[in-house]
């Protein structure tokens, strides 16, 4: 009985409008900063290594390379703080848990770019066959 009225007022405060995404996907989270009495909004943008928790407990974690350092944060999913987090690509990888990504250094800490899957019907307006790497440049 307590476990479902806990949910249901945990429910109240679960966003709606959270935009699916993977570990290995990269994102732009645009974060509301307060400083002083003005807020702005501020864009981290990295890959996602880590996604934890379920419901109104649910965080994922982000890194980027700033200024040669690795600099990770770990943001609440279903907090009001966030404006909205924009997909930039899919990643192309076989893990739920990204750490690895810490010891690898320059092109090697990159992760795959997943191919976009086609419709049959779509034509390929050069002719060509769509390869990893030109896909990854568009």
């Amino acid at each position: 009985m307590r476990n479902a009225a806990i949910q249901h007022v945990e429910a109240k405060f679960l966003r709606q409008d959270v935009t699916p995404f993977r570990p290995g996907d990269s994102v732009r989270v645009h974060w509301k900063v307060k400083e002083g009495d003005k807020e702005r909004v501020q864009a981290f943008e990295g890959v996602v290594i880590r996604l934890s928790g379920r419901a109104h407990r649910a965080t994922f974690a982000v890194r980027k390379m700033s200024f040669g350092v690795g600099v990770e944060r770990i943001f609440p999913l279903h907090s009001p703080r966030y404006e909205k987090i924009e997909v930039l690509s899919r990643g192309d990888v076989n893990r739920s848990r990204l750490f690895y990504l810490r010891d690898l250094k320059g092109k090697a800490a990159r992760v795959d770019v997943q191919e976009e899957p086609t419709a049959p019907g779509a034509a390929n307006p050069s002719g060509k066959k769509a390869t990893k790497g030109a896909q990854a440049a568009s």
